[in-house]
């Protein structure tokens, strides 16, 4: 299970860092994805089967038609600088030029349409579409306000439906996190399933007879997976798993970082950052980044059906021990991040490519999760326990001394915006406004900038986000109020700068 996902990142000129962050994750991550999981389905003696979330956010990125006509010119700028390139890098950069060119050719193959790429993949039953709350806001810490919430899944359940023509049932919740109660707000937005961390379920009420390895279901109707850790471990730790091996491709080795800034500027780069150029593999996790050997293609090719064979191995011998302990068929459910393959994991989508290629011959079936449920299973009646996933578990990592300052802020902002929803708008002007205040406040709510501000990276582009989102808010609001004046041209470059969701619906903040 994969989960892609970016903030909206969208800005009014070209070359900025966040604009980075989208068209590296599209070349390294969501085409080479596209590509393995097609190259499997394509294949007559494979039956690949995954269950992909695509963020609503992310998916208002790969719509927007300024983005996809300068993605090629983005494509091309680094097959230049790869022109560049010292005599011992020539191997390594002469392969990454290959692959770049091939992610080109695909780009122009199917005219920039990704969402129609996986919609397709849906139709033929390969891969289940999934949604996520509108703008991954993290739903516990807004659950002072339910419409918040309320507005978070319907309008990602509305956009899903206006991009695929089909009703999503599965969503991944942001970081993973639950709370009780939140399952009746998904039926509300006609959302049946979702993945939690392992001990979502294994602290359910009951405890899970199965524990992780089946589904439960709460009492209105919502079922819930488990993460298996055993499955996920393998594959994303760099430390324990497979990415850390010295012959994969070391991910914080970046031209960007060696490039002298005079012809970083040539480019209209004015600070050094990474540029998805990466030329050196892992080496030794004890090694300096300046240490490092140059990357060796056919030597990481031969690694990953290595390690797809060794994955298979431990998944079978996994669910043989437990089918022998179970009356049901055993169920793992390994879910990750999309970016993780490709992106921080340069390998990733080719293992994937080999996991469907040898999975028969180890006896192991994939599936989705939604297969799973139109089978009709018997599920256990459970309470799922409030969790997240990553560092802590419990929410701390979204919830701290860094962070917690724009929790009060998101809960003001909400009451206003549920105030103005039950006010009969005059005329157009004012429902226009509504609407972006709407889009400015869940574009304020987005967790990134939560997880940003805790991990300690870009920290002021977080807080300028945020601020931004919510001054931008106020200001909306204030109008309606008839406090503020502001001028169609400037309601027209809000609506042009933040232009996500068109089909918004302020009633879906309506107080229940």
């Amino acid at each position: 299970m994969l989960h892609a996902h970016l903030p909206y990142v969208r800005s009014k000129g070209t070359g900025s860092l966040e604009e980075d962050w989208f068209f590296q994750a599209l070349m390294e991550c969501y085409l080479p994805l596209l590509q393995s999981i097609e190259k499997a389905a394509s294949s007559k003696n494979q039956q690949p089967k995954i269950t992909i979330g695509l963020s609503p956010t992310l998916l208002a990125l790969l719509e927007d038609i300024d983005l996809k006509e300068q993605f090629p010119e983005w494509l091309t700028i680094r097959l230049e600088l790869l022109k560049s390139v010292s005599k011992s890098e020539e191997e390594a950069a002469e392969h990454l030029s290959k692959t770049i060119k091939k992610q080109l050719a695909y780009w122009e193959q199917i005219n920039g349409d990704v969402i129609k790429r996986f919609a397709v993949l849906q139709a033929i039953e390969v891969i289940d579409v999934i949604t996520c709350a509108a703008t991954h806001g993290y739903l516990p810490l807004l659950r002072e306000n339910p419409e918040s919430i309320n507005g978070q899944l319907k309008t990602a359940v509305r956009e899903h439906i206006r991009l695929f023509n089909v009703q999503p049932l599965g969503i991944w919740l942001p970081e993973c996190a639950y709370y009780e109660g939140l399952d009746l707000l998904m039926v509300k937005a006609g959302l049946r399933y979702a993945v939690l961390d392992g001990h979502g379920l294994l602290h359910a009420s009951p405890r899970p007879r199965y524990g992780l390895y089946a589904p439960i279901c709460t009492k209105n109707g919502v079922a819930f997976f488990g993460r298996d850790s055993d499955s996920t471990l393998p594959v994303w730790s760099a430390k324990d798993g497979y990415p850390g091996d010295p012959v994969y491709r070391e991910f914080h080795r970046d031209l960007g970082w060696d490039i002298p800034q005079e012809q970083l500027n040539t480019i209209g780069i004015q600070d050094s950052r990474p540029l998805g150029l990466k030329l050196y593999k892992v080496t030794s996790q004890r090694v300096p980044l300046d240490k490092k050997e140059t990357y060796e293609p056919k030597l990481a090719l031969k690694k990953i059906k290595q390690h797809a064979k060794d994955f298979l191995k431990s998944r079978k011998t996994q669910l043989e021990e437990l089918d022998s302990k179970m009356t049901i068929k055993p169920l793992l459910v390994a879910p990750f991040d999309a970016e993780l393959f490709g992106h921080w994991w340069f390998e990733g989508p080719v293992f994937l490519e080999e996991l469907f290629r040898q999975a028969k011959s180890e006896e192991i079936k994939f599936t989705r999760l939604v297969d799973v449920l139109s089978r009709k299973p018997k599920l256990q009646l459970c309470a799922p326990c409030p969790s997240s996933w990553g560092k802590g578990g419990y929410h701390d990592y979204w919830l701290n001394e860094t962070n917690s300052w724009v929790v009060p802020e998101w809960n003001k902002a909400s009451k206003a915006l549920i105030d103005k929803s039950t006010k009969k708008l005059s005329n157009e002007i004012d429902l226009r406004i509504l609407k972006q205040a709407a889009r400015e406040l869940l574009l304020a709510q987005s967790s990134d900038w939560s997880f940003i501000l805790r991990a300690g990276t870009t920290t002021t582009l977080a807080k300028e986000r945020i601020n931004l989102h919510l001054k931008r808010f106020w200001r909306l609001i204030n109008a309606l109020d008839g406090q503020e004046k502001i001028s169609p041209m400037f309601l027209q470059t809000l609506e042009e700068e933040d232009s996500l969701f068109p089909l918004i619906d302020p009633n879906d903040w309506l107080p229940f």
